[in-house]
């Protein structure tokens, strides 16, 4: 009422009002609140109460100075989250003003609230050393982030052009990757809860996500992981953690939180925070899929050319990501369709001649690994996809046979070599499949693709594939008589040119088992709370192992050209043997956790 009054004797806009009578509120919630000055504070000479009071009365003085303060704009945003209802109402009304009224603030604005979107650090110190430092786990944290997103969704209303803007400030706000995993888990989440109701914005935002968690995910290497997280297994039942390899900043998350205790930490510190962010990813692509239950096709369909672009643009390039691929075969799993757009992307971009060889390359990976390893594909689909990769190659091997590149050659031929590979990759793990039920039928398809042409051509294939592929592929094709490629694999044994290479320790001499520089971006997922999201819908080696019971015999190979090569093959059972990446141990997943139920675990 006081605030009225004044504004019918003396001229003010309806933004100062708004911030006047804010003032004024937030003093009577808080009497101490202009006791506790920011950098820089504001000073009224008395409390804003008795300053309007004197003006009642005809002393402008303190009200004048009252608006010159108001008018700096290097005073601190007011602290107006976890506020009362009312105060937080005002706070809005001022805000809205504010960008409609005056644009020139609205990065300001923007600013503010994205500062918000990830839990405040609390450092307590004693004299000048910190002795704790750690993020604020306010139980009031889900109000505060509610508040931030009504806030944002009103700036949005009343500045169309609010979406160019925020992007960048989006991106500069994001935490480094090595800030504790809780920070990147909010921060996600509330980028992601920004998608849903500023949705130009979300495939630039699934961008800035996956690029990323990228940079986590080739900073953490697949055996590194393995090590570490077997490692910590010894030190559970009584070896020291004194040595820990892994101490890379102050804020590293602790394998024992016992803030989550209903958490699967990793306690490998990079591993942890891309599994956080893998979670929280992972959930939102199944909240946008599904309304009450149901899979909605035209959100999905939406979603997946999103995700789709983005998988083009960051990730197929990337090499050696071990985990954020995932998100895509999360995806295809909801519908069939799905899974078979995109082999079919995968397809094309494979046979396309216009693009670059390495993602032509990268391309051919992806389709093999997920042939292999998405247990909801049917044979159909793996059998359809063969039939478009088999010809190809045989055309493929037409074109080469009478021209002056017959040769073995990666660097003229690495498509080709590739495509072989995600074949022989298929088949190792698909076969099975494609024989039971009919072994007849099943037969005469598979000596249908005439593989022996393949392997026995000029170009000679089985020469750059993966040793484990190449030996797995064989002794299945010599079981059932489609190929005998032992002789092939001894020649080549015998024509292995060794590498010589150089280092401030001497030379040494080696053998390239890997020219094509494969990896397969489907291996095991080793990240326990989101790999309980991918272990029922993984075709996992050793499931494959215990149902068709078979073990094959690599007897027939010269000892003498082989017994190197071996070593990675030979044990007491086929599950010694999984055919995978070249420097990994290929277990199954290990994805014993669940993900928490916390309030970011919720529908966006």
């Amino acid at each position: 009422d006081v605030v009225r009054l004044i504004t019918t004797r003396m001229p003010i806009s309806s933004v100062g009002i708004r911030r006047l009578k804010l003032f004024v509120m937030m003093e009577i919630e808080d009497r101490d609140f202009l006791n506790t000055p920011p950098k820089k504070t504001v000073r009224f000479g008395g409390t804003v109460s008795n300053t309007l009071a004197k003006l009642q009365k005809g002393d402008t003085s303190d009200y004048e100075l009252i608006k010159h303060q108001l008018s700096d704009p290097d005073i601190k945003k007011l602290p107006w989250l976890g506020r009362s209802q009312a105060v937080v109402e005002e706070y809005l009304a001022f805000l809205s003003n504010l960008v409609s009224a005056q644009t020139v603030y609205l990065r300001a604005c923007l600013r503010m609230v994205v500062s918000n979107f990830a839990p405040k650090r609390i450092r307590i110190q004693e004299g000048n050393v910190d002795i704790s430092d750690s993020d604020d786990e306010d139980e009031n944290l889900p109000r505060t982030f509610d508040q931030c997103h009504q806030a944002l969704q009103l700036i949005a209303r009343y500045v169309p052009s609010t979406s160019r803007f925020l992007m960048p400030i989006l991106s500069d706000k994001f935490p480094f990757v090595q800030k504790s995993s809780r920070t990147l888990e909010c921060y996600v989440h509330n980028l992601l809860r920004v998608s849903v109701y500023i949705p130009d914005l979300r495939r630039d935002i699934l961008e800035l996500i996956i690029s990323k968690m990228l940079t986590l995910d080739v900073s953490a290497p697949r055996s590194e992981i393995e090590e570490v997280e077997s490692g910590a297994q010894q030190d559970a039942n009584g070896v020291s953690q004194d040595d820990c390899l892994f101490d890379m900043d102050e804020e590293e998350d602790s394998p024992l939180d016992s803030s989550r205790p209903d958490r699967a930490v990793m306690v490998h510190p990079v591993a942890e925070r891309l599994d956080t962010m893998m979670t929280v990813l992972l959930s939102y692509i199944k909240d946008i899929c599904h309304v009450n239950g149901s899979l909605d096709i035209e959100k999905t369909k939406a979603l997946y050319r999103d995700l789709l672009s983005v998988f083009d643009k960051v990730v197929l390039p990337t090499h050696a990501s071990c985990h954020v691929q995932y998100y895509m075969f999360y995806l295809c799993s909801f519908r069939l369709g799905l899974a078979e757009a995109f082999l079919d992307h995968l397809w094309k971009m494979l046979q396309a001649p216009n693009q670059p060889p390495v993602l032509r390359q990268a391309a051919a990976g992806y389709m093999g690994s997920f042939m292999a390893r998405a247990k909801f594909l049917p044979v159909s689909t793996v059998k359809a996809c063969l039939d478009l990769l088999v010809p190809w190659l045989h055309l493929y091997i037409n074109s080469q046979d009478s021209g002056s590149k017959a040769f073995c050659d990666v660097n003229l031929h690495g498509p080709f070599y590739t495509a072989c590979q995600a074949v022989f990759y298929t088949l190792i793990f698909r076969h099975n499949s494609i024989l039971e039920g009919n072994m007849k039928k099943g037969l005469a398809y598979l000596q249908g693709l005439n593989l022996e042409r393949i392997v026995m051509c000029q170009l000679n294939p089985l020469r750059v594939c993966l040793p484990a592929v190449t030996n797995m592929f064989a002794a299945i094709t010599r079981k059932y008589q489609l190929v005998f490629c032992y002789t092939i694999i001894e020649r080549n044994n015998r024509n292995l040119l060794p590498v010589v290479s150089c280092s401030t320790g001497g030379s040494s001499v080696s053998t390239n088992t890997n020219p094509l520089d494969t990896f397969f971006p489907f291996d095991p997922y080793l990240l326990k709370s989101s790999g309980k999201l991918i272990e029922p819908i993984y075709q996992a080696w050793e499931d494959l192992v215990s149902s068709e019971n078979i073990l094959y015999h690599f007897d027939l190979v010269s000892q003498g050209s082989m017994e190197e090569e071996d070593d990675f093959l030979h044990g007491d059972s086929v599950v010694d043997m999984t055919p995978g990446s070249y420097d990994s141990h290929l277990h199954s997943p290990r994805s014993v956790g669940s993900p928490p139920v916390s309030f970011l675990q919720r529908p966006f």
